[in-house]
């Protein structure tokens, strides 16, 4: 696997910081945050200076029942071959459910959900790996998640499973320690347990990054320092193993960018402190498609599955009851940070929003959102949010009324609403007339 080794995930936020920090020798990008035709500027120039750009994708949902979606790989797959990276990386999750298999709704979780590891969820997995590997022009690495509850019935630890999906598919893993210390705290699961099983000649690079604890649940926030515990599991990973690349994660409440370097100078220390001077082994790839190893999937199983996260992640954005077997309690916390997490993501696509509507924003959104569970992408949910007000009245100002109509018109329709006055006049006259 080709060395990467330092980096740091790179946002908007804070590219002129990343651009001027001494020792960074790569870094990752949110594939789906990024057009191939229209790279920013920031990233050109990293680029130009030979520091290495992996698309790291958040909405492929591997785990999910479904076959992987054609345009989705296609769209990774561009981006890929716009930034010349050596590899691109993915999640072990389901982020949507609901739909033919079932025979009811699509269900968005706009989130990372934690795969039930079983076999029939290991099978489906194993075999849309190998979906995407065939369709991607570069190796695959695929990530842990943290979840906040466990699936009851599992069948593996999360060790074993990912040994087995390695095994089976040749896929690369990329391994976050943050994701390792948030299952111990939120499952009970061993870290030390989880390393000790995991193939390390297949990890690809390691995700380090910060998290919060409240009320005995650990939130993988990405906006925080990075704790302790997280460094010493990397050093621990470090003993066994030289990790190809290690890259510090921050998604939102960036500090400044000393604080940042200093971050970055503890991950390189842990890695020190673990010393180990082998290389990963060079794991023989498996061959895609080949039956023997990865087994074709029956559609029954990936009904199974496609049941099993369809009911879970109705009860978690819908209200439906929680399946047997959860934690009511722990779904509870999901389901909250799950609306909490879409109304911030839709501030951010569609920031006029919370502009117009002011503190009304967040408590109409959370209200929306308990009814109103997301069936596509975020920028359709700032639409139909702003449609639900429109429809229900439940913006009182009268201003804010009218900007929020006016935002929703303009963007509703299959291309934005021309502002040429003789355009307006003739809206204007339309709205007179139908009012008669």
């Amino acid at each position: 696997m080709r060395r990467l080794g330092t980096g740091i995930g790179w946002r908007p936020e804070i590219a002129d910081a990343v651009e001027r920090m001494p020792g960074i020798d790569w870094v990752e990008v949110v594939a789906e945050n990024v057009c191939p035709g229209h790279l920013p500027d920031s990233l050109r120039r990293l680029r130009e200076r030979g520091v290495t750009v992996v698309p790291h994708g958040v909405s492929l949902g591997l785990g999910g029942a479904d076959r992987p979606d054609e345009g989705r790989l296609r769209a990774l797959a561009e981006r890929a071959e716009a930034l010349g990276s050596p590899l691109v990386t993915e999640h072990i999750a389901f982020v949507r459910a609901g739909g033919p298999l079932t025979a009811s709704p699509h269900l968005e979780a706009g989130h990372l959900l934690p795969v039930p590891r079983t076999r029939d969820a290991l099978d489906v997995l194993c075999e849309n790996v190998r979906i995407a590997q065939d369709a991607l022009p570069v190796p695959l690495a695929v990530e842990n998640i943290a979840a906040l509850f466990s699936w009851p019935g599992e069948e593996m630890t999360e060790g074993q499973f990912l040994y087995e999906l390695a095994d089976r598919t040749g896929v690369r893993l990329l391994i976050d320690v943050a994701n390792l210390h948030t299952n111990h705290v939120n499952r009970g699961e061993d870290p030390a347990k989880a390393l000790a099983e995991l193939p390390l000649e297949a990890i690809a690079y390691v995700h380090v990054a910060g998290g919060y604890e409240r009320d005995g649940v650990w939130h993988d926030s990405h906006a925080h320092p990075v704790p302790r515990p997280v460094l010493d599991l990397l050093t621990d990973l470090a003993k066994q193993v030289s990790p190809p690349g290690v890259l510090l994660e921050r998604d939102e409440n960036f500090p400044e960018p000393g604080e940042l370097e200093r971050e970055l100078r503890s991950i390189e220390d842990a890695v020190e402190r673990g010393g180990a001077v082998t290389e990963p082994r060079q794991a023989e790839p498996r061959k895609a498609g080949n039956e023997s190893v990865c087994g074709a999937v029956s559609e029954a199983t990936r009904q199974r599955l496609a049941l099993a996260q369809t009911a879970l992640l109705s009860a978690l954005v819908a209200g439906t009851p929680a399946p047997e077997g959860f934690d009511r309690a722990r779904l509870a916390v999901q389901s909250r940070a799950l609306a909490a997490k879409r109304a911030g993501v839709v501030a951010k696509v569609a920031p006029e929003l919370p502009e117009i509507l002011g503190d009304l924003y967040r408590p109409a959104f959370l209200a929306y959102a308990h009814t109103h569970p997301m069936t596509a992408g975020y920028r359709h949910d700032a639409l139909a949010f702003a449609a639900h007000l429109l429809r229900e009245r439940r913006v009182p100002d009268p201003v804010a009324h009218r900007e929020l109509r006016e935002w929703w018109l303009d963007r509703s329709g299959p291309e934005p609403r021309s502002h040429r006055p003789a355009a307006r006049l003739a809206r204007a006259t339309r709205r007179v007339l139908l009012r008669r």
